[in-house]
């Protein structure tokens, strides 16, 4: 790789950024111009007519369904790293102690970032309850979200400053986006809502429970695949500098 270029994965990202980027725009637009589109999210109406918003989650639920899938068409390490058949175990004899250790101290910073967002979920929730906001603004703040989590990828993210991690490839909550995305829509209570936030808890609790069946696949000391070292995604901002050389 040449110096000050980007990988191939980075750049497919890129486009994917602006791609939500457009969508939030375009969505904005909608509630703007077209509210009546939004009443597809209200209780049982997802089925009475056809909406922009359809699309939205077709293109929503296929994201959720390739977290399920170990796919290798650039889509980060860091999401996949679940699966046995992208696992690289380390040559050595895993020091298996200093592993459980490893999965106790990010998953107490993962649950910190989970009360969090609770946190945000249930100010959220009010503000939809007491009718501050409406339904459109609540799927709008979902896009909104949608957007800010390739920001994280890419650019810059707030939860490293409480999850200690240097970038997306050993994140321990990779794969939380999609839940942390449609859990503030929960209070919504329709068809809508509720399919996004139980496909979302379904990739969380997958990723949970091999999270603690096989957490030598979450480690860059028990899996050669996540050291900066093997790393061919270079998603993030500040990969050894040798790699660049």
């Amino acid at each position: 790789m040449q110096p000050n270029s980007i990988s191939k994965t980075r750049g497919i990202y890129f486009l994917r950024l602006i791609g939500r980027i457009i969508i939030f725009f375009a969505v904005i637009l909608l509630y703007l111009f077209r509210k009546e589109a939004f009443t597809v999210a209200d209780g049982w109406n997802f089925f009475e007519k056809f909406s922009p918003l359809h699309l939205l989650w077709f293109l929503w639920m296929w994201d959720m369904l390739l977290q399920l899938i170990p796919v290798k068409a650039h889509i980060s390490i860091g999401s996949q790293k679940i699966f046995e058949s992208l696992f690289r175990p380390i040559k050595e004899k895993i020091n298996y102690q200093n592993l459980k250790q490893y999965i106790k101290d990010t998953t107490a910073s993962a649950y910190q970032v989970m009360v969090i967002w609770i946190m945000v979920t249930v100010l959220v929730s009010i503000l939809h309850l007491s009718g501050v906001i409406d339904t459109g603004m609540m799927i709008l703040i979902a896009t909104f979200f949608y957007v800010c989590d390739l920001i994280c990828v890419l650019i810059w993210c707030p939860f490293r400053l409480i999850m200690k991690n240097k970038c997306c490839t050993t994140c321990r909550i990779f794969n939380w986006d999609h839940l942390m995305m449609f859990l503030p829509i929960v209070a919504v209570n329709s068809l809508y809502s509720w399919t996004l936030v139980l496909f979302s808890f379904l990739i969380w609790l997958i990723w949970e429970i091999c999270v603690f069946t096989y957490p030598e696949r979450f480690w860059e000391n028990s899996n050669m695949a996540l050291r900066c070292s093997e790393c061919t995604d270079k998603l993030c901002t500040q990969y050894c500098r040798k790699l660049r050389k």
